[in-house]
């Protein structure tokens, strides 16, 4: 780990942290658009690893529609009344592709290759951060911190698989550069090892925890059970923000690529920003939802 990469990342925690809070804390499309634009450019970055592989899809229906879900997640901010927005933006999504497909990629462009990952980079890279919005949301749907809410309580809850999938992420890659040794699949992903695995885990759940005594006096109504119940949370949340990692791995793997991306100098595409967060963002939701219905 040399001095370059420290400051490249001391550079993304000092502007990319108070940018994130912020945008939480307003909130409106000042977040919205954003938001929406990354799901877009992941999209587009998916269709990118696809065309590597010699497969067509049509990047700005997709990019379009990948958008549209965290667009449609503004405006109907329950997971009921979201689903029937993404329902029918999948069916129309799936139908058109089918189509376009008929008219300019039959016979040799690979037609239902072509349709089928038009669809899944538009799920891919907009639907998981649909959840932003969604997350942020909950303390007013569900009655946490006061009514109205303070905007710090959207900001909290959304914080949490923020938090724990950045200093899991930080936490693997520090003591993994250090200490590991095992690779845990050096055929997909050879940087990663099962210590510093370890270690991304034990650092969610810790954060998780620092989380908990932060937000609970934001969150007055939340009944979450306590420390060990957040440190298992973040746990659950650090294991499946590195399956989120290994699966794009995967698909850059497939591409040959080494970056999804080169938005963010040094740091790759938007993918590689938000890999886990796809994973993660989804599941926070239901960890919450499940707390909601069992407390």
């Amino acid at each position: 780990m040399g001095p370059s990469d420290l400051s490249r990342r001391a550079l993304v925690v000092i502007v990319g942290v108070p940018a994130v809070v912020g945008a939480l804390y307003v909130g409106g499309w000042v977040l919205t658009v954003p938001v929406a634009l990354l799901g877009a450019q992941a999209a587009a970055e998916t269709y990118d690893l696809a065309e590597a592989r010699d497969v067509r899809p049509f990047r700005w229906l997709g990019m379009f529609v990948a958008g549209s879900y965290v667009l449609f997640a503004a405006g109907h901010p329950t997971f009921r009344s979201l689903s029937p927005w993404v329902l029918g933006a999948v069916l129309l999504l799936s139908a058109a592709s089918l189509v376009m497909s008929m008219a300019t990629r039959w016979p040799d462009g690979k037609p239902l290759a072509a349709a089928a990952v038009t669809v899944f980079g538009a799920l891919y890279g907009g639907l998981a951060l649909a959840f932003v919005p969604l997350l942020r949301a909950l303390p007013a749907e569900l009655g946490w911190g006061g009514t109205p809410p303070s905007p710090w309580a959207g900001v909290a809850v959304v914080a949490l698989p923020l938090a724990t999938t950045w200093i899991g992420d930080g936490s693997a890659y520090f003591v993994g550069t250090a200490w590991g040794r095992k690779r845990m699949a050096p055929t997909l992903s050879p940087g990663k090892s099962w210590v510093g695995a370890y270690a991304g885990v034990g650092g969610a759940a810790l954060a998780a925890v620092g989380w908990y005594a932060v937000s609970v006096p934001v969150l007055s109504g939340l009944e979450l059970g306590g420390l060990w119940q957040a440190a298992l949370a973040g746990a659950v949340l650090g294991v499946v923000a590195q399956v989120g990692d290994l699966a794009e791995s995967l698909l850059k793997r497939e591409a040959g690529a080494k970056d999804s991306g080169g938005v963010f100098p040094g740091h790759g595409g938007v993918l590689d920003r938000t890999d886990s967060l796809i994973f993660a963002l989804p599941v926070a939701y239901l960890i919450f939802l499940f707390t909601t219905v069992s407390g």
